[in-house]
């Protein structure tokens, strides 16, 4: 962004004096106010009331000649895969990073092998136990999660799949499921989106039914279709003792542990057809227990209109998430930056903020997303603001030539972005390496 242009926005109050923080309405903004550093922080005072939104159909086009992607000074970013759509991508521990293909850590892979075949829509990949030696790699299909036996630098599994969850969801919908299992290796966490958009096919309860339906499923939990969706799932490494963890959560697309913490995140996409800067997406910290709103209310008492009046028992008992991202930006993968060194490593500012990539818009007029965010942190906990790191896969208003979805640190220290559009694994490093 043009120093001119903070000027303009700081004397307009848009920008936080001081800070150079966007705020307000000049948050929302839309692909063309992007730019690497442009921060934002989304508020609740400034929710916009439901309208009926625009459209703006992600069309992907041919990667034009002069396209080139943009990120902060001092960082590069090049090419280091090509792959079919990568979606979502996890480091093994020894260093080797996993999408469907396996490459080890530098500027380009060594060796590029398909692990696995035939699943289903896979995307979640977690490795057992955790730690420096896992046993096991498991992978989420969109109805099943399987796991093969592993060992670190295998390329190719050493054995058939075992299906640990035969069964996820009974109805169609959000296909990505996302796992991440405790630090002590006794939980396995699943997350599972919605099977609709406002579970406008979900049927109505009786206040005695839902509150009978809530002691066995969880505070706002949906029902009908809707069963065991817009969750998190919480169960052991086998499959067993299932339960639900949190409820109200659309769609919780990637799913992750803080480092260091037990702390649960999720990157969650909210509901569409409201408006086109409501509501927000968002990134958050995950409680036990905690009901996040969906499909009655979104951002703590905002009663979705589409659901006036269903359930008032539930307006006081909605948990506000941490991080509001511009509507419709369609956050999928996220990971925290946790590399001390190597020849790529981002400046020690960087070290335990987050980073997302965002898919990009399509119920909105003017496009979001189809980037790479910072998710800023202050003594482990989030600020609220995020910023713009990886951007310029938009050709134009009409079309896009890229569409970010997974992101992981390599053992280099270099940041990886798969671009499922593209067929293109990213990797952004930081020139002049850590310090």
């Amino acid at each position: 962004m043009s120093v001119p242009l903070i000027a303009a926005l700081l004397a307009s109050g848009a920008v936080a004096a001081g800070t150079g923080v966007l705020t307000g309405a000049a948050a929302w903004g839309d692909w063309t106010s992007d730019a690497p550093g442009v921060t934002r922080k989304l508020t609740l005072d400034s929710l916009p009331e439901p309208m009926k939104p625009g459209v703006a159909l992600p069309a992907v086009v041919a990667r034009p000649a002069n396209a080139k992607l943009a990120v902060p000074p001092g960082f590069a970013v090049a090419e280091f895969a090509k792959l079919d759509a990568p979606r979502q991508l996890r480091t093994a521990p020894n260093g080797d990073v996993f999408a469907s293909e396996t490459a080890d850590g530098a500027a380009q892979p060594a060796t590029v092998s398909t692990f696995a075949e035939g699943l289903d829509q896979p995307f979640g990949v977690a490795f057992w136990p955790p730690g420096p030696n896992p046993q096991w790699i498991y992978v989420a299909n969109t109805n099943s999660v399987v796991r093969f036996p592993y060992r670190n630098g295998d390329l190719k599994a050493r054995g058939p799949a075992e299906t640990i969850v035969p069964s996820i969801a009974s109805s169609g919908g959000h296909s990505t499921r996302d796992i991440v299992f405790s630090p002590d290796g006794k939980r396995l966490f699943l997350s599972v989106g919605s099977g609709s958009n406002d579970a406008e096919h979900m049927g109505k309860k009786s206040p005695d039914e839902a509150k009978a339906w809530e002691a066995q499923h969880g505070l706002g939990a949906a029902w009908g279709n809707e069963t065991d969706r817009a969750d998190v799932l919480v169960m052991d490494p086998m499959g067993q003792r299932r339960q639900v963890y949190a409820t109200g959560i659309r769609n919780c697309v990637s799913l992750i542990l803080q480092p260091g913490t037990d702390t649960l995140w999720c990157a969650t996409n909210e509901r569409d057809l409201l408006g086109d800067n409501l509501p927000p997406d968002y990134v958050t910290r995950v409680r036990p227990h905690a009901f996040y709103g969906w499909p009655w209310y979104y951002l703590g008492a905002h009663e979705d209109p589409r659901h006036a009046g269903e359930r008032p028992d539930l307006k006081d008992k909605v948990t506000t998430p941490d991080v509001l991202i511009q509507s419709h930006s369609a956050p999928l993968g996220m990971t925290f930056y946790t590399a001390r060194g190597g020849p790529a490593a981002f400046p020690a500012d960087y070290r335990g903020d987050a980073f997302v990539g965002l898919h990009g818009s399509w119920n909105r007029a003017r496009r979001t997303g189809y980037k790479v965010v910072r998710i800023l942190m202050k003594d482990g906990k989030p600020t609220g603001e995020y910023q713009d790191f990886l951007i310029g896969f938009v050709a134009n208003q009409a079309g896009v030539w890229g569409r970010p979805v997974g992101v992981a640190v390599a053992h280099d220290g270099a940041l990886l972005v798969a671009d499922d559009a593209g067929g293109i694994v990213w990797r952004v490093a930081h020139v002049a390496g850590g310090k």
